[in-house]
């Protein structure tokens, strides 16, 4: 069994990060992911959004910088709380980054945990387990770094829970 390498991955062509997006990120791999992060979500008030895309558009190259725009234009920052979170995944570039609001009490550490055990994960041609790791590792960064769902009850779920293709 050959797998890939995530770092040969870096500076893939098109067709490549596509055939990546299409066999390990198909419908059904979307609905598991949906159903881990609003399963992830029931015991605080944090909000995970999780964002991969296919090929980086030209405007920016920088990975860090592009996560900062996606979060913007994905209204990850519009929580009752300030507690959105976005998981973003380049697959063209093999890059993944955390960009997190200010409601997160969390510190850069914690974050850069997550994305190199994703990165060692992804490495190893493990992209569903790993990916869904991934989620329960943010999940409990945010159940210490935020507010505990209220105690009526009520479920906000200000942001979706199923990935965003790019």
């Amino acid at each position: 069994m050959q797998k890939r390498v995530w770092k040969q991955l870096t500076g893939m062509a098109r067709g490549e990060a596509w055939w990546l997006r299409r066999k390990h990120f198909h419908d059904d791999a979307l609905a598991q992911i949906a159903a881990h992060i609003r399963q992830s979500e029931a015991a605080h008030t944090g909000e995970l959004m999780l964002a991969i895309e296919t090929v980086t558009p030209s405007h920016e190259p920088d990975s860090r910088q592009r996560a900062l725009e996606v979060f913007g234009r994905l209204m990850t920052w519009d929580t009752p709380l300030n507690t959105g979170v976005l998981l973003y995944i380049s697959l063209d570039k093999g890059r993944i980054e955390i960009v997190a609001d200010r409601g997160i009490r969390a510190t850069p550490e914690q974050w850069q945990k997550v994305c190199d055990e994703l990165q060692r994960r992804f490495s190893q041609g493990d992209y569903l387990p790993g990916l869904l790791r991934a989620i329960d590792m943010i999940e409990a960064v945010l159940r210490e770094g935020c507010p505990p769902r209220d105690a009526a009850g009520e479920d906000i779920n200000a942001l979706p829970d199923a990935p965003v293709l790019l």
